[in-house]
């Protein structure tokens, strides 16, 4: 029953190191990092202060204070009393304050009482505008080092802002 077996197998006996490592693992790819979700802040709270950041922002709240975010969506049950400045904002809530960013939404259950400054404004049936819509300014690009104009242009031909508009023409 319990007998000596006279020769062991040679592959039992083998010592580790001499069997086949396992194959190494590819060199990791470097890849992309994942976007961050967006952060959240639901329903019945409210947020006295200002609120900074770099990534999207979902609100949904109230909120007493400037916004400046990568990208802000108001939800319909938001209420922002202050400045609001971003990249992209959508508004399905009620902003009194002026929004900067280049693309704006206004929809239908929105209110803004404020002016907005951007580059593009979309807004559907329903939403509510009280204020000024302004396109973003371009800056002018720095002037070429090249010859200086002979003779600057008299004085009395630029109107002041103050001045009303009129021709004067040279006698």
């Amino acid at each position: 029953m319990f007998a000596k077996k006279e020769n062991p197998p040679a592959s039992a006996l083998a010592p580790l190191a001499q069997q086949q490592p396992a194959p190494a693992p590819a060199a990791p790819v470097p890849t992309q990092p994942r976007p961050k979700p967006p952060s959240m802040v639901a329903q019945g709270v409210a947020i006295k202060g200002d609120v900074m950041g770099e990534g999207e922002l979902h609100l949904d709240c109230v909120v007493q204070g400037d916004i400046r975010v990568g990208k802000l969506v108001l939800g319909p049950n938001a209420r922002v009393e202050g400045a609001i400045h971003a990249q992209v904002v959508e508004i399905h809530g009620k902003v009194t304050g002026a929004v900067m960013a280049k693309q704006v939404r206004l929809y239908g259950t929105a209110m803004v009482d404020g002016d907005i400054t951007h580059e593009q404004l979309a807004m559907e049936t329903g939403a509510q505008f009280q204020g000024r819509s302004l396109k973003f300014q371009r800056q002018a690009p720095p002037a070429s080092p090249g010859p200086a104009p002979s003779a600057p242009a008299p004085a009395a031909a630029v109107p002041s802002p103050s001045a009303p508009a009129m021709a004067i023409y040279p006698g």
